[in-house]
């Protein structure tokens, strides 16, 4: 429970804190004035005034935001408020969270692969590990064994396992193994699994190191991708090719934990693919995500004049229902998947 909880404060404290830390820099930069920069929600925890700008940590860390003057069409905040900067400025502004989640995934992509190195799959035809209640553990077949021969064929490589077992589904074949030094000799019957026959095997899983030339590339090759495959499936959601699964803060937060007891790597991992998410899903265009705000900024750019007031009220207020909508109905099916 403690490591669910240290797990989704940790992943939920660091996409939030980068993502508005994003808006807050580029707000400053641009010469609006920030009245307060806050991580979480809920009610104050921690607060300090340092010049103009309120700093504050919430009791939840399901969010945060930036109070920046003049956001608000209402509200007269000068010549420093964020509605009387220029189109360009305001753009800049709106699009930077998303960005500097982009720039947390790839430095956190670099840094693993630049200091920890991945896991691969070996090529070397030795066990990894078995599938309890496959033919391989059934026949006896351990960890760190080294398949020599599958039905008399040699087997110099793991892709020579693959094909060995081809053809041989629900029929008896010989296995030659290599197990400290000593060779054995034994059956299994593999099962049919799709258009393969497989015995319920995994290869040996080694370290490959890159140069921090390879990890620069890797990373941002990698976050690149990776937003495609999230776009791709948004997309096949849209159009019904897919069902969507959703899962709402309890939901993220489960998997924060159980991702965290696999180690820190595997947890910053999950924030680099969470903050990738976090990017993806706020520059969609919709009304109050900072997506809808951009196209209503190209809009004005284009046309040279801002909506109404009443027309952004009504926007906002339909962007509202639906985040509302979408958080109900991810709440309730976190809470269905713990019973």
């Amino acid at each position: 429970m403690l490591i669910t909880i240290l797990g989704a404060v940790f992943v939920f404290g660091v996409i939030v804190m980068i993502h508005e830390l994003g808006h807050f820099l580029t707000a400053k930069a641009c010469g609006m004035r920030v009245d307060e920069f806050a991580i979480g929600i809920g009610p104050n925890v921690i607060q300090k005034q340092k010049g103009e700008t309120l700093y504050s940590i919430r009791l939840l860390p399901l969010g945060g935001f930036n109070k920046i003057a003049g956001m608000d069409p209402s509200e007269d905040a000068g010549e420093r408020g964020f509605n009387n900067k220029p189109v360009w400025q305001r753009f800049i502004v709106i699009a930077a969270g998303a960005t500097f989640n982009f720039l947390l995934a790839i430095v956190i992509y670099f840094c693993i692969f630049a200091f920890h190195g991945t896991t691969v799959p070996s090529h070397e035809p030795i066990i990894g590990d078995t599938v309890a209640g496959n033919p391989a553990s059934e026949a006896g077949i351990q960890q760190g064994d080294r398949i020599l021969t599958i039905n008399g064929q040699s087997i110099q490589e793991w892709k020579d396992i693959t094909q060995s077992l081809q053809g041989h589904s629900n029929h008896v074949v010989s296995v030659t193994l290599d197990r400290k030094g000593e060779i054995i000799s034994t059956t299994v019957i593999p099962r049919e699994s799709g258009d393969r026959a497989v015995i319920g095997i995994n290869p040996l899983m080694e370290v490959k190191q890159y140069s921090i030339g390879e990890s620069a590339v890797y990373a941002v090759t990698h976050t690149g991708s990776t937003i495609m495959e999230m776009l791709q499936g948004l997309w096949n959601i849209v159009t019904g090719h897919s069902k969507g699964d959703v899962a709402g803060p309890i939901g993220v937060a489960q998997m924060a934990g159980q991702v965290a007891q696999h180690g820190f790597i595997s947890l910053l991992l999950f924030t680099a693919l969470l903050s990738l998410n976090l990017g993806v899903i706020n520059l969609l265009p919709i009304p109050v995500l900072d997506g809808g705000h951009l196209v209503l900024l190209i809009l004005e750019g284009i046309t040279g004049r801002k909506l109404p007031e009443k027309a952004l009220q009504y926007i906002q207020m339909t962007g509202v229902g639906l985040l509302l909508l979408v958080f109900v109905y991810s709440t309730f099916q976190d809470i269905l998947r713990l019973f």
